[in-house]
């Protein structure tokens, strides 16, 4: 029986990360053979790394892979700058190598050593915005250590980033709550995959099927489990969609909510952190008035016994539903691509960036307290739609045309993570800031919400208000004037 060939690698960086993935491939050679090292260092060309040569430098890599010849070539330099990774990325894409991968930082950040397993290909989103801050998450996650945590909206994009980041964190166990089946069979297996390549080996990982509606199921469960601390990402949130189910929205997202602090707090929790956007801010969709509300249904939550905080951020990255998705589909369509309003702007960050300062700022965040991400500068979404058709090796408006089609329903042209009002002050950690938040009049909240409550659930007493649509958008005005009128808005 012939033995299979072993896929020829190339690796880019003969530092740790590069030399680790190297040695793992010798103890597992089903994984590959290593064939050389690509390396800046002068102190290195010419020499050898576990018995492997190493090339260099880099700016020469199309005519060293092409002598190579290999089946694949791994980028593992974890903490290059984005303008670097930019550069790299071009020149080896132009050898025409038969795959490219890389080391995402994360995988360095948390446990400081690198497997094969964490590498994945290069995606457009990898290319844009800046370079990720460096956080030392094995400190950050010390909080984490045996306490039972649970994650909702685990399938999510937020959700699932953070569990995969947990299971390093030394967590005695890790509850995947989603109402998606689906997305839960598909983290499960993920993080099976990584325990199996002896990554977070201690922490027992269990799935839970729950709807946050599900008020009685939620107390019970949440009752067994004994969790020490809930990270709630999960939440609809397509702008244009909750347009059209405003009252699903609310009811999911404000009344979940509810439910979850509810049972949270007779257990109680030691901390509970929201996932919060920048459309809660002077919000002109449902959806965005729906995380206001959440908002503040966890800042008034909090007691004695444990911290209830919020961390809001701006976009992430090819998250679910997100433009970058669309644009990709659009792009292998051949277009067009389609973009609502030329100045159209919004903060972007990567996902495993977003999941690594949501989890800081959990350990260091103090109840009632909101805490704000440092998105940088915002992004032009049509500049995005441009770097995205050249990187698919097209031109933009000549090959793959960019179509305007108008702002939908609740859109805004610019997005802000608090108001003008307000003021975010240092931490003392990188990227995270406690916002300083402005005193609005508002109903108060509980009496509020009993007057939503017959609109999304129904009282047989007041059936004839029940999923009135016009109704709750004027009762969601009252709350958040800002929220955007619909003339056209049916009853029903």
């Amino acid at each position: 029986m012939n033995t299979p060939e072993r896929k020829r690698i190339v690796i880019i960086g003969a530092g740790s990360a590069g030399k680790e993935i190297a040695s793992e491939m010798e103890r597992k050679p089903v994984l590959g053979q290593p064939v050389g090292f690509i390396d800046d260092d002068p102190a290195k060309i010419g020499s050898e790394e576990n018995g492997i040569p190493v090339f260099g430098p880099i700016a020469d890599a199309k005519e060293i892979i092409a002598g190579l010849n290999p089946d694949e070539v791994i980028l593992a330099i974890p903490s290059l700058p984005k303008h670097r990774f930019k550069e790299i990325y071009a020149l080896i894409r132009r050898c025409g190598t038969a795959e490219l991968k890389f080391l995402p930082t994360v995988s360095q950040i948390i446990s400081g050593d690198a497997r094969l397993i964490l590498t994945r290909n290069i995606n457009v989103e990898d290319l844009l915005g800046r370079t990720p801050v460096t956080i030392p998450l094995q400190e950050s996650l010390q909080y984490l250590h045996g306490k039972r945590v649970l994650i909702t909206g685990a399938g999510g994009s937020i959700g699932s980033e953070l569990t995969r980041q947990l299971l390093y964190g030394g967590a005695q166990r890790l509850y995947l709550l989603d109402n998606c089946e689906e997305h839960l069979y598909r983290i499960g297996n993920e993080l099976r995959l990584l325990q199996a390549d002896g990554i977070g080996t201690d922490a027992k990982v269990i799935s839970v099927v729950c709807n946050l509606q599900d008020k009685d199921h939620l107390e019970s469960l949440l009752q067994r489990l004994r969790c020490d601390i809930i990270f709630h990402c999960a939440a609809y949130k397509h702008v244009p969609i909750m347009e059209e189910n405003p009252i699903e929205c609310i009811k999911n997202n404000v009344f979940g909510t509810e439910n979850l602090l509810l049972a949270a707090k007779k257990i109680p929790v030691k901390k509970f952190v929201l996932i919060s956007t920048d459309k809660a801010v002077e919000p002109s969709c449902t959806y965005g008035v729906s995380k206001e509300l959440c908002e503040d249904l966890v800042l008034s939550a909090g007691d004695s016994r444990s911290d209830f905080m919020v961390v809001r951020f701006g976009n992430v990255l090819a998250s679910s539903g997100s433009i970058v998705p669309l644009f990709k589909h659009q792009i292998e369509a051949g277009g067009p691509v389609t973009l609502t309003h030329p100045e159209v702007s919004r903060y972007f960050m990567t996902i495993p960036e977003a999941s690594s300062l949501v989890l800081r700022a959990g350990g260091m965040g103090k109840g009632g307290e909101t805490y704000i991400l440092d998105m940088g500068s915002p992004i032009l979404i049509r500049e995005l739609a441009e770097q995205m058709i050249l990187y698919n090796g097209f031109e933009p408006y000549k090959d793959i045309p960019i179509m305007i089609t108008g702002l939908r329903e609740g859109e805004k042209l610019t997005e802000h993570l608090f108001t003008e009002e307000e003021t975010v002050t240092p931490t003392g950690y990188p990227k995270i800031g406690r916002l300083n938040r402005a005193a609005h009049p508002k109903p108060e909240l509980s009496s509020f919400l009993e007057k939503l409550r017959p609109l999304c659930f129904l009282d047989r007493d007041r059936r004839e208000i029940y999923r009135n649509r016009r109704l709750l958008r004027k009762l969601l005005q009252s709350y958040a004037p800002t929220l955007q009128d619909r003339p056209d808005e049916p009853e029903i």
